[in-house]
């Protein structure tokens, strides 16, 4: 059973897994559809329809709007915003007020395993890969590899990084990387990173 904090805005269209926690004025609305385990903090917002994995985290204040797609595993900081429009404008060209359907929504993928730090803000359309660092306050305008860490306005990749999320070491020959913590290898070519097969 999912468990709702009274102060949480929760539509009765939403799905919510099993062991699923909404705290203090967040908010998910008509559609969302969120996996087992996850945590929506205090003030959080789940747009419609978003899609959300198993064991996610959205920290205080994150703002996921639709059509976002979170894999299992992910992880959102606190105040971190993944925007839906191309184009912003309140307005149309005309004066009048923009509608819902005014416009072409389009959305952030946040592949398995990957974490965006606080406050960083993520540009759709993009791909977070897998295992993906994304640094505090960094600005994503383009597609991040699986294990990079990328950081800076415009986000640009400085590391790579292991599943435990610390930055990999070089391990013997050129291409070759190690995680420090789990002692896994991993092969980066062409600027994409794979895991060594054990």
């Amino acid at each position: 059973m999912a468990r709702i904090h009274p102060s949480a805005d929760v539509d009765e269209r939403a799905t919510l897994g099993e062991g699923t926690s909404v705290w203090h004025l967040a908010q998910v609305r008509e559609d969302a559809v969120l996996g087992k385990g996850c945590i929506v903090g205090r003030g959080a917002y789940v747009g419609s329809g978003v899609r959300m994995g198993d064991n996610c985290k959205l920290q205080n204040y994150a703002l996921v709007y639709e059509p976002a797609v979170l894999e299992d595993g992910v992880f959102v900081g606190p105040a971190a915003v993944f925007t839906n429009d191309h184009f912003p404008r309140s307005i149309a060209p005309d004066g009048t007020l923009k509608r819902g359907d005014d416009w072409q929504a389009v959305g952030v993928t946040v592949r398995h395993g990957a974490s965006i730090g606080a406050r960083a803000v993520c540009v759709a359309p993009v791909t977070i890969g897998r295992w993906a660092l994304v640094a505090a306050g960094a600005v994503v305008t383009k597609d991040v590899p699986d294990f990079a860490l990328v950081a800076g306005v415009p986000a640009r990749r400085i590391r790579w990084v292991g599943k435990s999320g610390e930055p990999l070491e070089p391990a013997g020959e050129p291409g070759r990387w190690r995680c420090p913590k789990t002692g896994e290898t991993y092969l980066e070519q062409d600027d994409t990173l794979t895991e060594e097969a054990r």
